[in-house]
């Protein structure tokens, strides 16, 4: 994809990750709309966004309620006309109801079922409901790009994450069969993760080090070879960004960080330690 003619839409987009990826493609010439649920922290992005060399545009909205899907949808269209990119990045995070759980590690028998559907509502189904609006049109200009922010590994498996773990690890498992269902359409559906705890308002009472936790920017290089050219045939695959070598040739980058996206040569093998600190 040429930078300069293209849209992406980033749910998450005014706060941590979503806002480095979102600032980040605007400064690669690619026109974004930045979804987030409050007004004030889209208005901060707007502010960053001056200069840059595409458009930015926000939309307050929480992706919950019903019918969110198809107003970002319509606002994408209304503003820049076409959908080429999609960036599922909005997500729960455990500290929004449980912020001392680094300390006091939560257990599968403490949830309840009322807080166990708030994780799978915005980190899976909201996936699952942005991807079906952006696909018709994606389908129809033979070309797009659905980029998926999951998890590590380790935290879908470790004790103490269960609500967060398990939506994610649905979420991993859903872009695999979403590449799978999409082959030949030209719309690749790929896998894209910082590597580990992130520098971020999501991990507010994480007992580490900020200045030595993964920073958000990370994901940007891995990002923008996702959505070049390069990648048109790359789907199904999943990106580990802090293994990302920026001084290699990119696709020699993307082969050292990628592997099939859900668990397909990850089950033999022993779970490498995350970088936490």
């Amino acid at each position: 994809m040429t930078p300069g003619t293209h849209v992406a839409i980033v749910t998450g987009g005014a706060r941590g990750l979503g806002r480095t990826m979102a600032l980040g493609l605007i400064e690669h010439g690619v026109s974004v709309l930045a979804v987030d649920r409050d007004q004030a922290p889209l208005d901060e992005l707007a502010r960053n966004a001056a200069g840059a060399k595409a458009r930015l545009a926000t939309l307050a909205q929480d992706l919950t309620t019903a019918d969110a899907a198809q107003r970002v949808e319509q606002a994408a269209l209304d503003t820049f006309g076409c959908i080429d990119i999609l960036i599922n990045n909005a997500g729960m995070g455990q500290s929004v109801l449980w912020p001392n759980h680094w300390r006091e590690p939560l257990r599968f028998w403490h949830i309840d079922l009322d807080q166990w559907k708030q994780f799978f509502e915005i980190n899976t189904h909201a996936l699952l409901m942005m991807s079906q609006r952006v696909l018709p049109h994606m389908v129809k200009a033979h070309r797009g790009r659905i980029i998926n922010v999951t998890t590590s590994l380790g935290s879908m498996l470790r004790a103490g994450f269960a609500p967060y773990g398990a939506s994610k690890a649905a979420a991993e498992s859903l872009s695999r069969i979403m590449a799978a269902e999409l082959a030949g359409t030209g719309v690749t559906v790929n896998v894209l993760v910082p590597g580990g705890l992130t520098n971020t308002a999501a991990n507010p009472g994480a007992p580490f080090d900020r200045s030595k936790m993964i920073q958000p920017e990370v994901m940007l290089p891995p990002l923008r070879w996702l959505i070049s050219d390069a990648a048109a045939d790359v789907t199904g695959q999943r990106f580990v960004a802090t293994r990302w070598d920026t001084a290699l040739p990119p696709h020699e980058a993307a082969q050292r960080a990628g592997a099939p996206a859900a668990w397909s040569d990850e089950g033999s093998k022993p779970l490498e330690p995350e970088r936490t600190a």
